[in-house]
């Protein structure tokens, strides 16, 4: 699935697809829905204490760090955070794993059960920021607000995901700064079936251990 020999439709359908798994065990565009009733964050949304500038990502395989743009993405973060503080993202493992083009993670646990969500959050991939390699961004299906608590690294440049004046793109809302030798060490793990998914799932779990806020 190299991003250099994927045209631009095929690669966002294949992220749209398997991307955001948000409301189903299942992995086709057919069951690609966001929750009917799911509340949509939007701007007036308050967070329940200030959002920190950074997070520590534990894995059992290392550790990295992820910056947040609080400026160009305050709903995505404020999301992010809130299911930080929930609990969610313990014990969780990187699902999907692309080589030379993302690592996913937030939705499945160790039996690849899907964790279940409360809210999701309006898109805000118009926020000037690229899906380049190292950032971080929001996971969706089809539906453009649909994103709630998957995300993924980009592995390499990954501007097809952006937005155009012709639809929505997938929202970055930070950046690995610290770890990115980890994210690339996920990203080259042999994969197969697991789950409700005929490939891409890593061999050997890589779990999400602990998110911790740095101030």
């Amino acid at each position: 699935m190299s991003i250099l020999t994927r045209s631009v439709l095929t690669l966002v359908a294949t992220l749209a697809a398997a991307a955001a798994l948000a409301g189903t065990p299942t992995n086709t565009k057919a069951a690609d829905k966001a929750p009917d009733k799911a509340p949509v964050a939007t701007a007036v949304d308050k967070p329940a204490e200030p959002l920190p500038s950074r997070v520590r990502v534990d894995t059992n395989l290392g550790s990295f760090t992820i910056q947040f743009e609080l400026s160009r993405a305050p709903l995505t973060v404020s999301n992010f955070m809130q299911y930080v503080r929930d609990g969610h993202y313990n014990g969780l493992l990187f699902h999907r794993v692309v080589g030379n083009f993302i690592v996913q993670a937030g939705g499945y646990d160790k039996s690849m059960n899907l964790r279940t969500t409360i809210r999701t959050v309006a898109n805000e991939s118009g926020n000037g920021l690229s899906n380049r390699r190292g950032t971080v961004g929001l996971a969706r299906t089809e539906a453009a607000h649909s994103g709630n608590a998957q995300f993924y690294v980009n592995l390499t440049d990954n501007e097809e995901l952006d937005p155009t004046p012709l639809r929505w793109g997938y929202a970055v809302f930070g950046k690995v700064i610290d770890g990115m030798d980890v994210i690339d060490k996920i990203g080259k793990v042999p994969t197969g079936s697991g789950g409700p998914f005929p490939k891409d799932v890593p061999l050997d779990p890589i779990t999400i251990e602990s998110i911790t806020p740095i101030p």
